[in-house]
């Protein structure tokens, strides 16, 4: 019998008859199927997830892990995990009413509907952690930030202003990413030397950008065309619409953060959505 995680870290559904008899779909082609909304997108627009013998959801933001998947889109509004229950009366185990749970509180409605989604999926009782959102946020900067120090070390990213124009001068430029806590007026004056077939995306912050340039503070950087380019619009658009709460708007969003960035037919008028969406221009 699989051991269980103990219940502060997750919540399982444990009414088998939720459990529907679906059919499988192959994972194959571009497209995948959501498990909450059964829409079919894009795989670049959706994470993946496996479940573990101890049939813990795990996600794969890589698309590599062993078993059989199970797809969700990246919105915040489907992702939004079984957090604690708020509202008192509905609340079970003790919950108070101004706004605060017991660790043992129950998940809110739509974290319910997440975690029986998932179970129809899996055939079976999944344990789903309560801070999946969060979780999945922090594994997302993660990764921009790892793809984002390959591309410093091959010598396919400058950060710094003067340092980045002088960059772009002389070097093809594939995306810029600016702090999405800078000063808006410089970030402004930066974007005035970029050209308009250049997306501009900001998903980390100062700090964050810092860190892999070793730095404090680090408000721009140049990233040359290629795969690692592409890898860093492609997770800061799943990143965007995990940050968003309307599934429409979240698809829109990761339509538009996967420019071909080896012809450069991405403008900064298209990914100016994403940054207005997630409250990050300023």
């Amino acid at each position: 019998m699989p051991r269980r995680p103990g219940r502060q870290a997750t919540t399982e559904l444990a009414d088998n008859s939720a459990v529907d008899a679906e059919g499988e779909e192959p994972e194959t082609g571009p497209m995948r199927r959501c498990a909450v909304t059964r829409a079919r997108l894009p795989k670049e627009q959706m994470f993946r997830f496996v479940v573990s013998p101890e049939r813990a959801l795990i996600p794969d933001l890589a698309g590599k892990l062993p078993g059989r998947g199970i797809w969700l889109s990246a919105s915040g509004d489907v992702i939004e995990g079984p957090q604690r229950a708020k509202d008192g009366p509905r609340a079970k185990d003790g919950a108070v009413k101004d706004g605060t749970a017991r660790p043992d509180a129950g998940p809110g409605t739509k974290g319910r509907e997440l975690v029986r989604a998932i179970a129809r999926a899996a055939r079976g009782p999944v344990l789903v952690s309560p801070d999946l959102p969060a979780l999945l946020e922090t594994a997302l900067v993660r990764r921009i930030g790892d793809f984002l120090g390959l591309a410093r070390r091959a010598g396919q990213a400058i950060a710094g202003f003067e340092k980045a124009r002088d960059w772009m001068r002389s070097h093809p430029t594939g995306l810029v990413l600016q702090a999405a806590d800078g000063s808006e007026a410089e970030r402004t004056r930066f974007r005035s030397a970029v050209q308009e077939t250049v997306p501009v995306l900001d998903p980390l912050t100062g700090a964050e950008l810092g860190r892999v340039f070793g730095h404090e503070n680090v408000v721009h950087v140049v990233v040359a065309p290629g795969r690692l380019a592409s890898s860093i619009v492609m997770e800061a658009g799943r990143l965007a619409g995990l940050r968003t709460t309307s599934p429409r708007a979240a698809q829109d969003l990761s339509r538009q953060a996967e420019p071909d960035l080896t012809s450069h037919r991405a403008t900064r008028r298209e990914t100016a959505g994403i940054n207005d969406a997630t409250s990050t221009n300023g």
